[in-house]
């Protein structure tokens, strides 16, 4: 991690580039002096590629200013607020007085705060639908009972165990609002590199400048996720990376690859890999080899604890791995800035990061002991706000999307390959099982998004409940499996007019025109509505280029551009009628007010 002077240095000189990022606005309530955060927050928010401005609120005025009606931190739209609130400053009883209190007092004391707790989180839900992130209360080093408090349910790690639940299940209670565990910091650095008990007394400010840098790390982890720039793949080397030594020339019984030393390293590591599959990260192969070596591992070798049905695509072979990431990109349909590039060479990460800058690439180290297998998902890359059932099952939808294009390969003509897909679209109105994944296709889907605004859940049930709006989204199945829902979109109705706010489709389904049946569902519910007009938007960016033309193509006329640089699109409903595509098996409808009208 850089040092403070590092940050600011870099903050200084990039400050021309920083200013023409997208703005990102934090907002940070707190009982402790807490300003030297601030540079740190806008260190991470640059490398994410945002603009961050943070606006503190007075010190120690947490409950007024999310209770008042006019507080001025909450007075304009922010993208997220921050939350801390050290135990010292809001109980000292319960932090520094334990022993003087008797077991009606510690439970009086829960009930004062578990109510703080829900007035505050009210009142900043009374005036946002930012992102909350309350840091919860930190645990005890030392407990006020000593060895004795970890026997006792009424111990003070109990109690502040207690608060923190309290805290868990009143952000529960509101979409978009989240725990931040500054345990889980302060068990990486240590309590001597965590606090600085000279500016506590001097400042009531806590914390170190390492402990601030891995508190906003953490932040950011959340942060990036709600707006899209977490990773969706993870791309490896195999020999030295999946398993210790060169398969080519050790062969099968000769790598190291076991649950004992050296091959527990590999193994370990592999199981790492895993989990990230079963949350739903992409799994893909770059190696310098021989194909049959490398898929002669998976299949035979006992210890392998991945194995080919994990792997979505592989480049296997001796071309320079620039070429095979653009490819593995290509096959997989996302964005190179969606992966995650691991290789022990330093040559390879070298040319990568040259040649492909927008891949995160990891170099790992010679000696593989020196490497923990938490450092892959340390930095959080693939961490995201929810995991839902269409990420469980992502590896496997992969998988079926390579039988599909092998069906196409020897498909006659495109009608024929359709048929034999036999699709299936669900259409249904958004609602509580759908809300959190329509959010989460806003946050991380880039290329077919029409307007690529990101909405947290919390926005998406405000659309959903409100009367002037409809949510819709689009699941889709065929003979391979079942995609889970795929697209989305958000209609605004104004004065007769139906405006599509958001529309977009994860890249995995493209190709089978649903996009096609997604928005004539559209139309038809806002002609049924009584509008006469649609109008789409288009708002381009770095990664969506090719749904420029997606409104034209469907019978949109064009309009004046926008001030914003986007483009606006006209269809009359007077004249339109629903035409989906011949070759679905099936179109259903869940939800619908009046299914045979749509």
């Amino acid at each position: 991690m850089k040092t403070y002077s590092q940050i600011q240095e870099i903050l200084n000189a990039d400050q021309a580039l920083i200013g023409g990022l997208p703005k990102l606005r934090l907002v940070v309530l707190r009982n402790i002096t807490l300003e030297p955060i601030e540079p740190y927050l806008r260190y991470f928010a640059y490398l994410a590629g945002l603009n961050a401005e943070v606006h503190f609120g007075n010190y120690d005025n947490v409950y007024l200013e999310a209770v008042e009606e006019n507080s001025s931190p909450l007075a304009s739209q922010a993208d997220a607020v921050l939350i801390f609130t050290k135990l010292e400053t809001l109980s000292w009883g319960l932090a520094k007085g334990y022993n003087q209190f008797d077991i009606a007092q510690i439970q009086k004391e829960k009930q004062r705060l578990a109510q703080y707790i829900h007035d505050v989180l009210s009142g900043i839900r009374a005036k946002t639908h930012a992102m909350i992130l309350w840091h919860g209360f930190e645990m005890p080093v030392y407990p006020s009972l000593g060895i004795y408090d970890s026997q006792s349910a009424f111990g003070q790690t109990a109690v502040i165990h207690d608060l923190n639940q309290i805290l868990k299940d009143s952000l529960a209670q509101h979409s978009n609002a989240y725990f931040v565990d500054v345990n889980v910091s302060l068990i990486r650095l240590g309590m001597a590199r965590y606090y600085d008990p000279r500016y506590w007394y001097l400042a009531h400010s806590p914390y170190t400048r390492e402990a601030l840098a891995e508190i906003a790390a953490e932040d950011f982890k959340y942060i990036r996720a709600l707006k899209g720039k977490n990773k969706k793949c993870l791309v490896l080397d195999c020999d030295n990376v999946l398993w210790g030594g060169v398969v080519g020339e050790d062969g099968l019984a000769g790598i190291k690859l076991g649950k004992t030393y050296p091959g527990s390293i590999y193994y370990e590591f592999q199981q790492t890999i895993l989990n990230l599959y079963h949350r739903g990260i992409i799994l893909a192969l770059c190696s310098k080899n021989n194909p049959a070596d490398v898929w002669d591992v998976f299949q035979k070798h006992p210890d392998m604890a991945l194995r080919e049905e994990h792997i979505a695509a592989a480049q296997i072979n001796w071309q320079d791995k620039a070429t095979n990431l653009r490819q593995i990109a290509a096959d997989l349909n996302i964005g190179l800035d969606s992966i995650v590039f691991a290789d022990d060479s330093e040559f390879e990460i070298n040319l990568i990061r040259h040649e492909l800058p927008e891949v995160t690439a990891l170099h790992l180290p010679v000696e593989r002991a020196l490497f923990s297998s938490d450092e892959l998902i340390s930095p959080g890359w693939f961490d995201t706000l929810t995991i839902t059932s269409e990420d469980k099952f992502r590896g496997q939808a992969y998988k079926a999307e390579a039988s599909r294009k092998q069906m196409l390969s020897n498909a006659t003509d495109l009608d024929s390959y359709y048929r034999s897909l036999e699709l299936v679209a669900e259409i249904r109105l958004g609602d509580a099982f759908t809300i959190p994944r329509i959010a989460q296709l806003t946050q991380k889907t880039n290329q077919f998004n029409l307007t690529t605004k990101r909405y947290s859940e919390a926005e998406i049930q405000a659309f959903v409940e409100s009367d002037d709006n409809d949510v819709l989204c689009l699941k889709l199945g065929d003979r391979f499996g079942d995609l889970g829902i795929v697209g989305a979109c958000i209609v605004q109705y104004e004065d007769g007019k139906a405006l599509i706010d958001t529309f977009l489709f994860s890249c995995r389904a493209l190709g089978r025109k649903a996009e096609e049946v997604l928005l004539n569902t559209c139309l038809s519910l806002a002609k049924m509505r009584g509008c006469s007009t649609a109008i789409g938007f288009y708002y381009p960016t770095k990664k969506n280029a090719q749904v420029e033309g997606f409104y034209p193509s469907q019978g949109f006329a064009g309009l004046e551009d926008l001030e914003s640089e986007g483009k606006s699109y006209q269809y009359n409903l007077n004249h339109y009628q629903r035409q989906n595509p011949e070759f679905y098996r099936d179109i259903r409808f869940d939800g619908f007010p009046s299914t045979e009208r749509i």
